[in-house]
């Protein structure tokens, strides 16, 4: 299965740098938006974590997620709905929500992510061509399908918190 250790390598490489690019960040620049129109770093971290926790536990396992299970929605000071994970959100909802702390941000993104890799570790051959229910076109894919989709989504939105990190502080982080 090199496929699953290329696409778990992929994640781990953009979790690493999504934890080097905001390792210096202040609290103030992780919830700064350049633009009414644009997210914050702190706001993109949690997006990509409730995406990547509602993925693997909704539609992948049936399994509680950690954001109720564990009631991370409490330290983020939201609902505990787990189908709210930011999607479809206008920049007026994006510019009233309000962060927790960086290291409350992160730990949940630690939590999640570890969870991400003991699932890829898990998978067979059988539950990679599993098809699976899919609410976009086309219906209905296989979870390593389903898969591409996490990682792709995941490596966009990291890569617009370095984005971030490089636009407010330069680029030192990355040398």
């Amino acid at each position: 299965m090199a496929e699953n250790q290329t696409a778990l390598s992929a994640l781990e490489r953009n979790w690493e740098m999504v934890t080097l690019a905001v390792a210096e960040v202040d609290e103030a620049t992780m919830v700064a938006r350049p633009n009414d129109d644009s997210n914050s770093m702190s706001w993109l971290i949690w997006h990509m974590t409730r995406v990547s926790d509602r993925f693997i536990h909704f539609r992948l396992t049936d399994k509680p997620q950690l954001w109720t299970a564990d009631a991370w929605h409490d330290q983020f000071n939201m609902p505990d709905d787990p189908q709210e994970f930011g999607l479809g959100w206008s920049d007026k909802r994006v510019a009233v929500w309000q962060s927790p702390p960086k290291a409350v941000v992160m730990a949940y993104f630690y939590a999640v992510n570890s969870v991400v890799i003991e699932y890829f570790n898990s998978l067979t051959e059988r539950e990679l061509t599993r098809v699976i229910p899919f609410p976009a076109l086309p219906d209905t894919m296989t979870v390593g399908e389903a898969l591409g989709n996490l990682v792709w989504d995941n490596i966009a939105h990291g890569g617009q918190v370095a984005y971030l990190r490089g636009y407010y502080r330069g680029i030192g982080w990355h040398r």
